[in-house]
């Protein structure tokens, strides 16, 4: 479709310079404008004119007369006038060519658009507190955010993934009085993670009735800051036996990042911050602390230091920000965060801003997701109200070998196609929502096998795996070899297919630019449905006609390419056989 959009962009482009030469419309705005009518009745393309009524000072209808007038584009068998829009209708047997002759073509890489050649893009995401275990309040930013990144390395983008750490804080202050208190090195390397959030958890416990507690972990917590042999020992403890946790499940989820970076890397760089905000005559002292007043920008003001001097987030996330840019050089940087923390973002990026750093503007990129609830409470490490991951996966993993263990118990590989699915099951669930919808988390909902679900896209992918390898068995093919449409008669079903097909390189470049990974998800949907509807309605090895069978095989290896390439997208693994 993107081929005919830019064919058809071309040829308005010539017909509006000779009927209006100022129109100012490039190729490429041209094609942007064109849109998707909601009804197959009112054609495949709609171009609107409404945007050239001002500079042709002429009614939309009549535009879009004048343009209609000896049009012809090539793949376009009729164009409609309707109102202020021209409605275009493709030529099925062109549109089928195109679309399964450049999806065989390009294979892995068809719906990249190659925009971000050239460019890097900064990924901030995952970024768990140390010493607390990943639940499903971390899942939004973990798969989100890989998912972006992978968004960006389709199209092009040379993409740096940055895990920037919780491990600084009074938290730490905390765990250390704990463990003197009540731990044991050999309790802790046995208990790992759990055992830390056990000591977390008694100590708030405990400090509700012995208030000396909090003194005792801030006191900690400043020791550590100063370089304390012991505290930074212990410190550095607790990190490493939080990522060999937090390791198992990045590679269940196929995970990897560039830099582990956390808040304590920022802590020698944090000062430098302060001094220039001092020397541009940003900050001013509101009751003993340090701000940046954003009263201008509608904005609370932007707190930069406490009054004992101590540093906050803003100042860390500043000074992180500027250490990326310097470093990496980034054409974009993204931090994908609760929705909670979207005035936090906007304030430090002000700040940026006023020091006099533009790309702040437009570099700087927020991207927030709703929140997570198991049946309607609130998640919290502190009450051990939460559903650990590695529990949540364990679930549906079972689930998944137990129904393969009924009906196919022979498959090979079974553990590792289990594991793929049932992690996967959680991870389409999850991303099948709109990112900023808060989403209260039903273990039945997320691990059912039925409907709209990660397995049934998975197992509609290994459909076409099998009917590709069946073909191979049997000599058709090459199956990678262009089409040829002539003589043929498409139905409905390998029409609606095809249009689907079609769609996945917009697809990608909405997902890109709206942040949104759902929309692949739905588009994957949309794909499994169209084709199962083609699968179950006609023949396609069986069918007597051989050009006809053909096509209908390079038509499946066509959605199997795309499928796969979508899978990726949304960091969800694929199975030849389920």
């Amino acid at each position: 479709m993107n081929q005919i959009k830019k064919r058809a962009a071309q040829v308005l482009k010539e017909k509006l310079d000779s009927l209006c030469p100022d129109h100012a419309l490039g190729i490429n705005d041209i094609a942007g404008m064109f849109e998707y009518p909601p009804d197959p009745k009112l054609g495949d393309l709609a171009f609107p004119c409404f945007k050239l009524a001002k500079v042709m000072r002429i009614a939309p209808p009549k535009i879009a007369a004048s343009i209609a007038d000896g049009l012809s584009v090539d793949g376009i068998s009729k164009i409609d006038v309707v109102g202020g829009y021209l409605n275009m209708f493709t030529d099925k047997l062109y549109v089928a060519a195109a679309t399964v002759n450049t999806i065989l073509e390009k294979k892995e890489t068809y719906g990249a658009n190659g925009e971000g050649i050239g460019k890097t893009v900064v990924l901030d995401y995952s970024s768990p507190n140390v010493a607390k275990p990943f639940h499903i309040g971390h899942l939004g930013t973990t798969i989100i955010g890989h998912s972006l990144k992978k968004l960006h390395e389709f199209c092009g983008y040379n993409c740096i993934g940055i895990n920037h750490l919780g491990d600084w804080g009074t938290q730490f202050g905390k765990l250390i009085v704990a463990f003197r208190k009540w731990g044991s090195r050999d309790e802790i390397e046995e208990g790992g993670i759990d055992a830390l959030v056990a000591l977390y958890v008694k100590f708030h416990k405990e400090a509700e009735t012995d208030g000396a507690l909090n003194d005792e972990a801030r006191a900690a917590f400043t020791a550590l800051e100063h370089h304390d042999e012991e505290c930074t020992a212990l410190w550095k403890w607790f990190i490493d036996i939080s990522l060999r946790e937090y390791e198992k499940t990045y590679k269940q989820l196929g995970i990897t990042f560039d830099s582990y970076n956390g808040e304590s890397f920022y802590t020698d760089k944090m000062p430098a911050v302060v001094e220039e905000m001092r020397q541009k005559n940003l900050m001013v002292i509101d009751d003993g602390a340090s701000i940046v007043d954003l009263s201008d920008y509608n904005m609370p003001p932007c707190l930069i230091l406490k009054r004992d001097g101590s540093t906050l987030y803003p100042t860390r996330d500043i000074a992180a920000a500027l250490y990326r840019k310097n470093t990496y050089h980034f054409d974009k940087c993204i931090y994908v965060t609760s929705a909670g923390q979207s005035l936090h973002f906007a304030q430090w990026f002000k700040v940026l801003e006023l020091m006099g750093y533009e790309w702040a503007k437009d570099q700087l990129i927020h991207v927030p997701y709703g929140t997570v609830s198991i049946d309607g409470e609130k998640l919290s490490t502190r009450s051990g109200n939460v559903v650990l991951l590695r529990d949540l996966f364990a679930q549906a993993i079972e689930k998944v070998a137990a129904i393969m263990e009924e009906k196919n118990p022979d498959l090979p590989g079974k553990d590792a196609i289990a594991e793929s699915v049932g992690v996967g099951a959680i991870i389409f669930y999850y991303l099948s929502a709109n990112r900023i919808r808060d989403i209260n988390f039903i273990m039945e909902d997320a691990l059912s096998f039925e409907g709209n679900t990660g397995p049934y896209a998975q197992y509609t992918y290994a459909r076409t795996c099998s009917i590709l390898s069946k073909a191979s068995a049997s000599g058709i093919g090459p199956i990678d070899a262009p089409v040829n449409t002539d003589g043929i008669s498409l139905c409905d079903e390998e029409n609606d297919l095809i249009k689907t097909l079609a769609l996945f390189p917009d697809k990608v470049t909405q997902a890109l630019h709206e942040c949104e990974p759902s929309v692949i998800t739905r588009y994957i949907l949309d794909v499994c449905a169209d084709f199962n509807r083609f699968y179950h309605n006609i023949q396609i090895l069986s069918c007597d006609d051989e050009a006809l069978r053909t096509f209908r095989v390079k038509l499946t290896a066509s959605a199997n390419y795309v499928l796969a390439s979508a899978f990726d997208l949304i960091c969800v693994g694929k199975n030849e056989k389920i």
